[in-house]
């Protein structure tokens, strides 16, 4: 079920979920807006030739209150906030209407897992032909929250408490070792 403000302003209240900083103007019915923070990543195009799932991609980081994004661009952002979610909690994040209207696609990939705690690295795509600006402490996206219906592990992956705009990490993944323990849980059912 996905919480209502009021919700949200009760669970932050008692300390069941911490968003900080914040204030009640960013409550909205059914979310929370969040913050653009003042920490960017952009693929370094001069040492990347080729982005491959299976290393890491090299960035040029970033420490600016106001940013361009130039057109048809793509950058990593985060949020002003830090989040910390409960084990019976998951959400994710959507961009304001309002910026999308301007052509500024603002996600997150997937979805912000129970027990998740850190800043949420946001993926920022300008999609016109003009430059955009954006400015540090802006409302740039919400956050929508959703109780489980049961509380589970916390998430311990490979973004745990990231605290600023975080890369990649996918070459990470042990895709070939959960193939095959896939495969061997399948046949054994089949034994």
């Amino acid at each position: 079920m996905i919480l209502s403000g009021r919700t949200i302003l009760e669970k932050l209240e008692k300390k069941e979920l911490y968003i900080e900083p914040i204030t009640r103007s960013q409550i909205q019915p059914a979310s929370v807006d969040l913050r653009l923070g003042n920490h960017f990543l952009t693929i370094d195009e001069h040492v990347t030739p080729m982005i491959s799932l299976d290393k890491p991609a090299e960035y040029k980081e970033i420490y600016q209150q106001v940013i361009i994004i130039p057109p048809q661009s793509f950058i990593l952002g985060t949020t002003l906030e830090f989040i910390s979610l409960p084990n019976n909690m998951t959400a994710f994040v959507e961009g304001r209407s309002s910026i999308g209207r301007l052509g500024l696609f603002i996600q997150n990939a997937g979805w912000v897992d129970p027990g998740f705690e850190g800043h949420i690295t946001l993926e920022l795509y300008n999609a016109n032909r003009v430059p955009i600006e954006l400015k540090e402490g802006r409302r740039i996206c919400q956050l929508v929250l959703a109780s489980l219906d049961q509380e589970t592990t916390p998430y311990m992956g490979k973004y745990v408490g990231q605290n600023k705009a975080t890369e990649s990490r996918v070459y990470l993944d042990e895709e070939e070792e959960g193939l095959k323990i896939r495969r061997n849980q399948e046949f054994k059912e089949f034994d």
